[in-house]
């Protein structure tokens, strides 16, 4: 069982900045595939940025540029950076881990490909 427990998020203004991190417990965290989900109000759930076991990376077209996906696995923890916040980032943003990791990189594009999921942790970017 892997347990995944999201912090970071809150109120900011555009342009603005925010750090999540999701810490995970249970397993080898340094094996899995880690990604970062949103879903705001009336939308469907969609990938934000993931990151695999070896340190390959995918995002967003929507944040590439304001977002940075990176991991810690001496800490068994993954990082969403968020730069240049605006309105329609305002999402729960979810954290999510995928223990079978031997298909290609961009298998890992998708919510279906991940197993367990943290709790969420709510961003709003408002002035």
């Amino acid at each position: 069982q892997v347990q995944l427990v999201e912090s970071g998020g809150g109120l900011v203004q555009p342009g603005g900045s925010l750090r999540l991190s999701c810490a995970a417990s249970g397993s080898i965290f340094s094996n899995y595939n880690m990604g970062w989900f949103r879903q705001a109000p009336g939308h469907q759930r969609e990938l934000v940025a993931r990151i695999t076991s070896s340190g390959s990376t995918n995002y967003a077209d929507s944040v590439k540029g304001r977002f940075t996906i990176s991991r810690d696995n001496a800490k068994n923890t993954v990082y969403l950076q968020m730069n240049s916040l605006k309105p329609e980032d305002t999402a729960v943003y979810y954290c999510a881990a995928a223990t079978i990791t031997l298909y290609s990189d961009s298998y890992y594009d998708t919510d279906q490909r991940y197993d367990y999921w943290g709790q969420g942790t709510q961003v709003t970017v408002s002035s």
